[in-house]
């Protein structure tokens, strides 16, 4: 039994059950969204502003909501708010009749709050309050402002629900719902009155279909798990899952239904080579954008991963690693050559992305799903704040028709200033202590392990790192420094409060956020070896895993069930290693990020060197990066194209193997019947005719006989008679 698995699984069957009461404080979370949705649709147009305060209004309740039950969860005032609802009767049945009044195994709708969900949960709450508050100042004017506020609400009520279930298949059920949610949002200006954009509808649909393919990876994943467990209950498959692995070790099956669960999350968290439609999805309004790149779809491609670590196989895990790690490179390096702002963010996400999936691969379940948070606190202000930038600018995204935005724009300057900051790793900073513990993570593993193949991350993610910085801070430079270099620059101005608050606020956690662990036993530094998000309840009944058996154990303390179940010289020899580890890669992280930040001054601030003179220098390979590695013109060729061959063939052969068939078929079934006709027409219908005709003329032989007169009657009567009466004296001679 692997030692992740002796220290997650009773983190999570230990928890506390919920009363009534809390359940419905919960349930308000994503039901206040979905009532505000179905409000918005049927009469938002009619109200006041067309409504947009309802949505607004009940998604600051739900934040309100969550953050408190976060609070309680966190101050350890009350244990009862931790455990997944339909192991205790607070639940849903599902697929259920009289006759069978228990639901199929795991298919019980119920609620799951750990403390995972519970971060998770206040997370989404807060940041999509905050996009929904954006929006009211962004998009007035908007044609379709009612629409807009009637799929921004549900979306959010997606996203609340997914990180509430408790069940992979009603996880399954909202996950697809976000899917429609973001087509919905990212299509949105494609209808809209005023200047259609056709380049929404086909980004929209990119992003559709693009998801569509993990989704059903997962999919097939999950009737995996289902065939072999026969439940889809996280806490069922966590069970059954270390039970089968302490009877029978890892077997393929379960590499191969992980990798495919995997994959889902490749296809939402936009990782390589599923990671083309979130840059196109920049076609949505920006606080779309913000809601997918910091709260909503990307944020639960990385839940899933985290959620089902322990069912993952040690090589599904590497493989986990290695995507995330490969995406974190390649999605940075095409962030230095781009321009559009927003571009330029989508680059960064899906590079951050590949940090906290690779974090999850390489066993720092908490490190990863820590920089989810931190993550989504600045990257929502970056977001935003390009919003800003483009509201100020008159909707121009070029960072080159920009500069001299920092004493125009004050506000969004600082807060996207301070954002930028904690995404390149700088100390003090939230992204700072998260992205340090992935890349200590990374390090420990490496050390671990000894093997190449898991040293590659570490230095993949340093170089990252490094990367990171440069691009992001010469968007800062581009965008706020230097001369206006248009008239849209020169005439920009601030954005109105409903836009700056928010920014703001998400300024604030920018720097404070990843703070906030240092004083609390959650050790969110440490790399994961005390997984943060399973270890706030302290049970004296708690039972654990111990070489695959249950049995009776001491409390959870706040400072971890793994390094307390290894007792000794091993405890102290880990805790040593993964120490030392985080150290080197503390200061490795900050010397990356300060290269990062020197060379963004050299070639955009001071200019002592020449970003051009670079670009020409290097030739084939900037022209290689700046087209994005001619991803979208392989899978154009490859894909698009390959499905259209595929269609022609498919066409061909309906056209001239299947349809030929039937024609021949068809002509040979139609010779069949002239011959039948033929044959009925000649022998049947003439034998038929011949025997009318006989009797026709027998018939007009024999009428002859009737001529009416009773003469000749009488004279053929005597002359029947004479002959008759002749047979019979024959007969008598």
């Amino acid at each position: 039994m692997l030692p992740i698995l002796e220290g997650l699984l009773p983190g999570l069957e230990s928890v506390s059950p919920l009363g009534p009461s809390a359940y419905l404080w919960l349930l308000a979370v994503p039901l206040l969204p979905l009532a505000a949705w179905m409000l918005q649709v049927t009469i938002g147009r009619f109200l006041p502003r067309q409504g947009d305060w309802m949505p607004t209004g009940a998604m600051g309740l739900s934040a309100v909501i969550a953050i408190v039950h976060l609070i309680k969860v966190l101050a350890h005032w009350d244990a009862d708010f931790l455990l997944a609802s339909a192991q205790d009767g607070y639940g849903w049945r599902f697929f259920f009749t009289a006759e069978f009044p228990a639901a199929i195994a795991g298919f019980k709708a119920g609620i799951l709050y750990d403390n995972l969900s519970a971060i998770l949960l206040a997370m989404v709450a807060l940041v999509s309050f905050l996009v929904h508050l954006f929006s009211i100042g962004y998009m007035q004017g908007d044609s379709r402002y009612n629409i807009f506020f009637s799929n921004l609400p549900f979306f959010t009520f997606a996203m609340l629900a997914l990180v509430l279930s408790d069940n992979l298949l009603f996880f399954f059920v909202f996950w697809e719902l976000m899917g429609l949610c973001s087509y919905l949002l990212i299509g949105h200006l494609a209808q809209d009155e005023k200047e259609p954009r056709m380049s929404a509808a086909w980004a929209a649909l990119k992003a559709f279909m693009t998801t569509r393919v993990g989704d059903v990876c997962l999919f097939i994943g999950m009737a995996v798990f289902w065939v072999n467990f026969e439940t889809l209950s996280f806490h069922g498959l966590y069970t059954a899952t270390a039970d089968h692995v302490a009877a029978n070790g890892w077997e393929s099956w379960m590499t191969f239904g992980g990798v495919m669960m995997f994959l889902g999350a490749v296809g939402k968290s936009a990782q390589f080579p599923l990671h083309v439609w979130l840059p196109d999805a920049m076609e949505g309004p920006t606080p779309v954008s913000a809601m997918i790149h910091a709260a909503t779809m990307v944020a639960a491609g990385v839940y899933l991963t985290g959620r089902i670590y322990l069912l993952c196989s040690p090589e599904a895990r590497l493989v986990v690693a290695c995507v995330g790690a490969f995406t974190a490179i390649f999605a940075a390096t095409i962030g230095i050559t781009s321009f559009d702002i927003k571009k330029v963010l989508a680059y960064s996400t899906i590079s951050q992305l590949g940090y906290m999936i690779c974090a999850i691969g390489v066993g720092g379940v908490a490190a990863g799903l820590f920089h989810v948070i931190t993550h989504a606190m600045f990257k929502a202000c970056l977001f935003l704040g390009s919003g800003s930038v483009i509201h100020g600018c008159h909707h121009e995204q070029d960072m080159r028709e920009m500069g001299g935005l920092r004493k125009k724009m004050p506000i969004t300057y600082l807060t996207m200033l301070v954002s930028t900051l904690a995404i390149s790793g700088v100390p003090l900073f939230a992204g700072f202590y998260s992205k340090d513990a992935i890349i200590g993570k990374a390090l420990e593993r490496s050390q671990e392990s000894g093997e190449l193949i898991w040293a590659l991350p570490f230095w993949i993610l340093l170089g990252a790192a490094a990367i990171t910085a440069f691009y992001m801070f010469r968007l800062i430079f581009m965008t706020f420094h230097g001369t206006p270099r248009s008239k849209h620059a020169e005439h920009a101005h601030e954005s109105p409060w409903t836009m700056t608050v928010p920014l703001l606020v998400l300024g604030f956690f920018a720097v404070f956020s990843g703070k906030f662990w240092l004083a609390d036993p959650l050790h969110a530094v440490s790399g994961g070896n005390d997984p943060w998000f399973l270890q706030l309840v302290q049970d004296p009944d708690l039972e654990r895993w111990e070489s695959g058996h249950v049995t009776a154990a001491g409390g959870l303390g706040g400072h971890g069930a793994l390094a307390e179940h290894h007792e000794g010289e091993v405890a102290h020899h880990e805790h040593y290693v993964g120490a030392e580890a985080h150290h080197e890669a503390m200061i490795f992280s900050v010397l990356a990020a300060g290269t990062g930040i020197l060379l963004a001054f050299l070639f955009y601030f001071w200019k002592v060197l020449s970003a051009a003179r670079v670009a020409a220098s290097l030739g084939g390979i900037y022209r290689l990066v700046l087209n994005k590695y001619w991803i979208d013109e392989l899978y154009q060729v490859v894909v698009v194209r390959g499905t259209m061959k595929f269609s022609d063939a498919l066409f061909w052969i309906d056209r001239t193997l299947v349809d030929g068939l039937v024609h021949a078929v068809a002509g040979t079934m139609r010779r069949l019947a002239g011959l039948s006709a033929a044959t009925d027409r000649i022998v049947v219908d003439g034998a038929v005719n011949w025997l009318g005709e006989t009797t026709i003329a027998a018939g007009q032989a024999t009428r002859r006989i009737q001529t009416g007169r009773i003469q000749q009657y009488a004279y053929f009567t005597f002359a029947g008679a004479l002959a008759l009466a002749a047979v019979v004296l024959f007969d008598l001679i």
